[in-house]
């Protein structure tokens, strides 16, 4: 089984995050460091930070890590919003490092008509700028499937492969895989058969060594809907075989696997009881 858990909010400070995680039975939790609507937020408070490794330790949650803000679009081709968009990732990245989180899962980008290509490259230069401004950091960077809605890139295995191979760090990046998002791009992972097949393409196109998380969500939409929206687990058009599937892979046995369905706590509690029901 990975280490199964959700998204939690951030609510009233950082350090609140872990205890939240613990009421749901979370062995992993992920959190937004800043308010994920705006552009610029204050600073992390130093007893944020601290209180924030101490519940940690407290509370038994094994892994946290950071989701980064949507506004961000290391593919824009609009100049303002590319440079806003470094500045506020870098911001990021010293927040996850502050924090001690291993990784921080983003979306690639959207080429916003640009092209595919072009995009790919712009959002490359997006993260190498980033990260030589962050020389120092030991966090992760996770490339998110993307259901590839509207520009958005990143729907395609290719895609992650081509941005990390223009990246010269390679050591800083991995992948976040989302079963909605990899769903409702047409990557077929309802039946044991389609599932292998879909983590094999994966493996060679990517490599399965840089697959680091997952996000647990069901598709409200059909395969290949190219719709991002999420359903509980098993009520969706994904259905139940593969998450079965997926929280008895040996390979993922020690990979956060983070809930974001639908309706908060309350339902992250059913959900995450019907995931470890499932485990044999």
């Amino acid at each position: 089984m990975g280490l199964l858990g959700a998204h939690v909010s951030a609510q009233g400070g950082v350090q609140n995050a872990p205890k939240r995680g613990a009421e749901l039975e979370c062995d992993a939790i992920a959190i937004f460091t800043k308010n994920q609507r705006q552009w610029r937020a204050r600073p992390l408070k130093e007893e944020e930070i601290e209180g924030f490794k101490e519940n940690m330790k407290r509370y038994g949650i094994k892994i946290a890590l950071s989701h980064d803000s949507y506004l961000i679009n290391l593919g824009s081709p609009k100049e303002e919003t590319y440079k806003k968009s470094v500045e506020a990732f870098v911001d990021e990245i010293i927040r996850a490092d502050q924090l001690d989180l291993p990784y921080l899962v983003f979306h690639p980008g959207s080429h916003l008509g640009e092209g595919e290509e072009w995009g790919l490259k712009k959002i490359a230069e997006g993260i190498e700028e980033s990260l030589s401004k962050v020389p120092e950091s030991r966090v992760m960077l996770l490339l998110e499937t993307t259901a590839g809605q509207g520009t958005n890139l990143g729907y395609r295995f290719e895609h992650l492969a081509e941005i990390m191979d223009m990246v010269g760090e390679k050591n800083r990046m991995g992948v976040c895989f989302d079963t909605c998002h990899v769903f409702a791009a047409g990557y077929d992972i309802r039946s044991e058969e389609a599932y292998h097949e879909t983590f094999d393409e994966f493996d060679s196109v990517i490599g399965l060594d840089k697959l680091k998380a997952f996000h647990l969500n069901d598709s409200k939409f059909p395969l290949g809907s190219k719709k991002d929206r999420h359903e509980h687990i098993g009520e969706g058009e994904i259905g139940i075989e593969p998450f079965r599937l997926l929280v008895n892979d040996p390979r993922f046995r020690e990979h956060p696997m983070i809930l974001e369905t639908p309706g908060g706590d309350v339902w992250y509690s059913a959900n995450l009881k019907l995931l470890r029901d499932l485990i044999e």
